[in-house]
């Protein structure tokens, strides 16, 4: 599935966390945790700031937040706990399916986050963003593989049947002739099969992992 790495303005709609973090250009958010509560929703933040204690003091006195603790404060950093309502950047991720994966970065009203989600979920998170009015920034954008995506079902049975016979164990306990039987092909519809399959894999790997 694809990965982005997203950057998006939540300043323009309705989020009180963004709000606030305009309210402390220097300061940056780091969410560790966002949990649903019905209308609400449950963040744990550090924020690494030099002025940690008029944060504190914006998130007590504001009527929005029904809940604060601070958690722990130490150098130029503080961890809060707190209850505020659900945003419309929240509800725009969940609404398309997507499931929001922290930790992420808040900025001067910027989330900076990265989502793993279908081609399909992604346009319907990306119309819901540009129907708010939420500027947003690809930062890079890459596809990921599961097993059972990068391999075919037969491919796939062959890798299985592979690896549970020892084919790939030193030493090997099992020849391809012996796989062929197993699947119920010949050695020549083998041969061809484990080919490809292990060319997909080996070339998956390379462009993961060689820059």
């Amino acid at each position: 599935m694809p990965r982005v790495q997203l950057r998006l303005n939540a300043a323009p709609i309705d989020d009180w966390l963004a709000d606030t973090s305009t309210e402390f250009p220097d300061a940056e958010f780091r969410i560790l945790s966002a949990l649903p509560q019905e209308d609400q929703i449950f963040d744990i933040v550090e924020v690494t700031t030099d002025n940690g204690d008029a944060v504190v003091r914006h998130f007590e006195g504001d009527p929005e937040v029904s809940a604060f603790e601070l958690i722990h404060a130490d150098g130029d950093a503080i961890i809060i706990q707190f209850l505020i309502p659900v945003s419309d950047t929240y509800d725009a991720l969940v609404s398309s399916g997507i499931i929001p994966q922290q930790p992420v970065l808040l900025q001067e009203g910027w989330y900076s986050t990265e989502i793993t989600a279908s081609h399909a979920r992604l346009t319907e998170y990306s119309e819901t963003l540009a129907s708010a009015g939420a500027p947003y920034q690809v930062v890079s954008l890459s596809q990921s593989h599961g097993s059972r995506e990068l391999l075919t079902d037969r491919q796939w049975e062959f890798v299985n049947e592979a690896v549970h016979r020892g084919f790939y164990a030193t030493p090997r306990e099992c020849t391809l002739t012996g796989l062929a039987e197993a699947l119920d092909v010949n050695v020549s519809a083998m041969s061809r099969l484990r080919h490809r399959a292990e060319s997909r894999i080996i070339k998956q790997f390379v462009s993961e992992t060689v820059p």
